[in-house]
């Protein structure tokens, strides 16, 4: 009796990876970035990052169970859990419980869940769940309590992030210049205000490390969009040095580093070759310092991504892979 050739479907070759390996891999390199958070201010982040993640377990949970009537324990791949992990990075310190569970359930719910699950979103949902609440909560995702770390203030006062400096100057408001901007050592180990997750350049870093050695991530996304926010703010700050921040005080603060690291990398949302991923980097790290320059939010970055997640498709479709029956032929 012959035996038949049966061929599955790709990939045909597996190097080990896994969605639930690679989600692990992200979540260890957060862990540095939680360490400082949870050092500045306690019990506020932590109970935010619990609200966030266990929100978004439960929300997708209901959402396949109820919704979709499917037996599939999706929440088991760590998907949901590092989307609530992330969201939660993205807020401010302080931020109602209430509005936490809000902000998970958009992107939960109507960000991945409304497309089918994970692979199948078009825009980031932990930065859609952020952006959702901004412009919902103007107020209370701008307030940025004081560590006791960076000030001597009472618990509960908020102060002036680098953002709110540099867009104070851009704003010609009263007494207000670059010369008040912290160092960037501040800024580069975290003693300055800011969104959960997004304090210190330092600890995001050893995160992009551990990514880049364990193979997670690639250094095209981050290190494209860091570079390229650095040489475009560099060139303003020659161009007007009293208007415009230097390049080294831009990338080191708001949520450029927490963004390019964590955010614009996501798999589902961003290009699948390296050209194209360079491409969307540029395209990133251009659009971030624009809006804080010229835009109406101080902060430039989830805007950035989301603009360019929009754009991956097209990306995809026009900027492809070398594939071998492309290559030139050998002559002679």
């Amino acid at each position: 009796m012959s035996k038949k050739l049966v061929v599955s479907l790709s990939p045909h070759i597996h190097n080990g990876d896994t969605i639930q390996s690679n989600m692990k891999g992200v979540l260890i390199a957060l862990i540095p970035a939680l360490a400082v958070s949870l050092l500045y201010f306690g019990l506020a982040d932590l109970y935010i990052i619990l609200t966030s993640v266990l929100s978004c377990i439960v929300l997708e949970f209901v959402i396949n169970k109820y919704l979709f009537k499917s037996d599939r324990l999706t929440i088991t791949d760590g998907s949901a859990a590092l989307t609530g992990l992330l969201l939660a990075l993205n807020l401010p310190s302080g931020l109602p419980l209430w509005m936490v569970i809000l902000g998970a359930a958009f992107a939960i719910g109507v960000i991945k869940m409304s497309f089918g699950g994970l692979g199948n979103n078009l825009f980031n949902p932990a930065l859609m769940g952020r952006v959702f609440l901004l412009i919902s909560f103007p107020a209370q995702m701008t307030t940025w309590p004081v560590n006791e770390w960076a000030s001597k203030a009472i618990d509960g006062a908020s102060g002036a992030t680098p953002l709110g400096i540099m867009t104070g100057v851009l704003n010609h408001a009263p007494g207000v210049s670059l010369d008040q901007l912290p160092s960037a050592w501040e800024m580069f180990i975290g003693t300055t205000g800011g969104s959960i997750g997004e304090m210190s350049a330092l600890a995001l870093l050893l995160g992009l490390v551990y990514m880049i050695w364990k193979k997670v991530i690639t250094w095209h996304i981050p290190i494209t969009i860091i570079a390229t926010a650095f040489i475009f703010a560099e060139i303003l700050h020659l161009v007007n040095p009293i208007m415009y921040a230097d390049g080294l005080s831009q990338i080191l603060s708001g949520g450029l580093m927490l963004g390019a690291i964590f955010m614009a990398t996501d798999y589902v949302t961003s290009p699948m070759s390296f050209k194209g991923q360079m491409v969307y980097g540029v395209a990133i790290g251009l659009l971030t310092i624009i809006i804080r320059v010229w835009g109406a939010y101080p902060e430039g970055m989830s805007f950035a991504i989301i603009i360019m997640n929009g754009f991956t498709p097209l990306i995809n479709t026009y900027i492809r892979p070398t594939l071998f029956s492309s290559l030139p032929k050998k002559v002679g």
